[in-house]
């Protein structure tokens, strides 16, 4: 199963592993990610902040992957991991 992804698009993936899931972030969001982890890298207590974002879901008629615009959720910052 493959994932369509326009190059250059306006959201980064991410994936959730604890309930392996992918998750789309918008690019304007990307640099709350990194402040976080610049901030709290391998400190033993990191905080719950949370940041929006979409998941994916299966497309049966592409036989691939896509974002779920009408599912905005909350997701931890710190079970984020980034999907290459």
């Amino acid at each position: 199963m493959g994932i369509l992804k326009k190059e250059g698009g306006e959201h980064l993936v991410y994936e959730l592993e604890e309930e392996g899931i992918l998750v789309a972030i918008e690019k304007s969001q990307a640099s709350t990610i990194k402040k976080y982890w610049k901030k709290y890298k391998g400190k033993s207590v990191q905080p719950e902040d949370m940041i929006a974002g979409f998941p994916f879901i299966h497309d049966e008629e592409q036989d691939s992957l896509k974002i779920d615009f009408t599912q905005e959720g909350m997701y931890s910052i710190k079970r984020l991991k980034k999907f290459d």
